[in-house]
């Protein structure tokens, strides 16, 4: 009889799995065993043994019924029955002093643009002997004079609210996205005395008429591109798709990229974290589990070119691609060997030890571009009378290879990765017929080392990185975007770029450089926990040491590959409320950090003999630096 009554519910079931996009859900998982029904046929249509069908298929219910024996639900299906909402994220506010980061360096303005500019109401003398001067602080004397404003210091905070709600569709289909909120905005950067009234035939934009100054503001208003900031208070930062499907994930959309030790590609999305990885990406990942093997593909467009997108599409459209020539496309390949983590937890209480090892390789390419510097042309009409359309050859592309290793024994952990950047750039930007090819060969290295002890409450660290130089090239930050180079472009590029997320210190390679390139360091490092309890809430301290210094000694200001030495030290205190409370791997609930560091300039970032340009200086032995230091207040909550 159960042979001839699966017929009618496959039949009744099939519309429903063949719905939704057209995709046929994965096998439900097995139901629980019913009690034995009496089986019941109906004259007229053939009946369903509802105890006997549910138990067997897992599929119906008498409960499930709602009038129509033939109608099969999501919750027959699916641990998830409807779509379930799931939001995490976290609230910040930083507090920064930054105290001297010109280094006590008196460059004439943009003529070292990669060290930190002298703010703006500050009075000093340049190199060159030229004053720049600000007279408008202190009391006025008997002739209406002010004092010279002298300002070394610079004080503000910034807040950022970021929400990464996740749909659950069902067990295995779900969508993610990331927004951001008020993002990096500064506190007291939107008053509204200086919002704008909209323009008219009539009437220009003007600031507010009962706030006139800044000192009669009375309230900050919401940051809006255009009118009182650069940005919208709302970033919607990525949104992407995964399904699971029978031979492995799918994943498309705008996603994070994430690999390793966050040299190359980070997704930044740590607490304090101010850059990221993300792709435009359709990926394809499986695991073969009895190897503990994970292997992936992917295809991303890191540039589109062009659009025909104007003001007018607005209001709808879809907007397209006008130069594919000019698309930056990649392919990227991974495999990883990686124990699971409750595998890994067992085998280091063992004290066996555990190797996990991973691949990737992602290669890009270019053909045609714009010129450096020039508006792309958008409309074939436009470009009827210019010369190869405004466009100009490229010839570009770029194969990354990316290793990265982790040694993890009892309670050691040793962690590396190393990568390249090899490739040519067939014509370089403002290219004559006497360029030759630019090739690329760019070498990164990092590595950590931690060791803990005292139940977890001591860890003592090294890290080490290095970023290959480039001796063609006198600057270790390019001025407009790209290297000025001394060989006329006859040897390779050679200057790699650690991402700017992947954080050493608190002055130099954070602020002052942005990232580590060009350079190596050294970075001994000691945390200790002095409270600790079994809900999460932790006391603790750290300081760690960093000596930098550069690849190539051109790239330096002074020619000396020494850069500077800075001291770090915080104290951080957590106290584990929410979601987060059993995962030690995650920050949750409220947190807070004070940190300050100090940074020491050494030889490298002094002057060249000819550096007062034959000024009414003695000599250049007059121009010094000294030591920038900092100050930073960290509070959030993560949940």
């Amino acid at each position: 009889m159960r042979s001839f009554q699966l017929l009618p519910v496959l039949f009744l079931v099939a519309p429903f799995a063949a719905h939704a996009d057209d995709v046929a859900p994965a096998a439900p998982p097995a139901a629980e065993p019913s009690p034995t029904a009496t089986e019941v046929v109906a004259p007229m249509a053939p009946a369903i043994d509802v105890a006997s069908d549910r138990a067997f298929l897992g599929l119906l219910g008498a409960d499930r019924q709602r009038g129509d024996e033939g109608s099969s639900f999501s919750e027959d299906w699916w641990t998830k029955s409807r779509p379930v909402i799931e939001i995490h994220g976290y609230l910040r506010q930083r507090t920064e002093m930054f105290t001297n980061f010109t280094l006590g360096r008196i460059d004439p303005p943009g003529a070292s643009p990669w060290l930190w500019s002298q703010p703006v109401d500050n009075s000093y003398s340049d190199a060159n002997g030229q004053d720049h001067a600000v007279n408008l602080c202190g009391t006025a004397d008997s002739n209406g004079q002010y004092a010279r404003c002298n300002r070394s210091s610079q004080l503000g905070a910034n807040m950022r609210l970021r929400l990464e709600p996740e749909i659950h569709i069902s067990d295995n289909l779900r969508i993610r996205t990331q927004v951001d909120l008020l993002d990096n905005v500064v506190f007291g950067s939107t008053p509204d005395a200086y919002a704008l009234a909209p323009a008219t035939a009539t009437t220009s934009a003007t600031g507010n008429r009962y706030a006139p100054v800044a000192i009669f503001s009375n309230t900050q208003t919401a940051p809006t591109a255009g009118v009182n900031a650069l940005r919208n208070s709302l970033d919607v930062k990525r949104a992407w798709a995964e399904y699971a499907t029978p031979v492995g994930l799918l994943r498309f959309g705008r996603m994070p990229f994430h690999w390793g030790l966050g040299m190359v590609y980070n997704a930044g999305d740590r607490f304090d974290s101010d850059w990221q990885t993300t792709v435009d990406r359709i990926a394809l990942s499986t695991s073969i589990a009895p190897f503990d093997l994970h292997l992936g593909l992917s295809y991303d467009v890191i540039s589109s070119g062009a659009t025909n997108a104007t003001a007018a599409s607005l209001a709808g459209g879809q907007p397209t691609i006008t130069t594919p020539g000019t698309m930056v496309n990649q392919l990227g390949a991974f495999v990883v060997r990686r124990k699971p983590t409750q595998v890994t937890g067992l085998a280091l209480a063992r004290g066996e030890v555990v190797f996990n090892v991973g691949a990737l390789a992602t290669y890009r390419t270019q053909e045609i571009d714009y010129p450096v510097g020039t508006t792309p042309i958008t409309s074939a009409a436009s470009a009827t009378t210019t010369a190869n359309a405004g466009l100009e050859r490229r010839n570009a592309w770029m194969v990354t290879p990316d290793l990265w290793m982790q040694f993890l024994w009892r309670k050691l952990r040793i962690e590396a990765e190393l990568a390249a950047n090899l490739g040519s750039i067939g014509s370089p930007p403002s290219a004559t017929s006497t360029t030759p090819a630019l090739t690329v060969r760019q070498f990164g290295f990092v590595s950590e080392t931690d060791f803990r002890a005292v139940d977890d409450k001591l860890r003592l660290g090294f890290g080490f990185g290095f970023a290959s130089g480039d001796p063609w090239v006198e600057s270790l930050q390019p001025a407009n975007g790209w290297d000025t180079r001394l060989d006329g472009g006859s040897s390779s590029m050679s200057t790699f770029r650690f991402h700017p997320d992947y954080r050493v210190d608190l002055i130099f390679f954070r602020h002052l450089l942005t990232r580590v390139e060009g350079a190596y360091f050294f970075r001994p490092s000691v945390d200790y926990d002095f409270l600790r309890q079994a809900n999460g809430q932790k006391l603790g301290g750290g300081l760690a040491v960093v000596w930098s210094r550069a690849s190539e000694f051109i790239q330096t200001p002074a020619h000396n590959r020494d850069l500077g030495v800075e001291l770090d030290l915080q104290l951080t205190y957590q106290a584990k409320d929410g979601a987060w409370n059993d995962r030690l791997d995650r920050q949750g609930g409220f947190h807070a950090a004070l940190q300050y560091g100090a940074f020491f300039p050494l030889g490298g970032l002094g002057y060249l003999p000819n550096d007062d340009n034959g000024s009414a200086r003695a000599s250049v032995a007059a121009l010094s630096t000294s030591t920038a230091q900092t100050l930073r207040l960290l509070l959030g909550v993560s949940f």
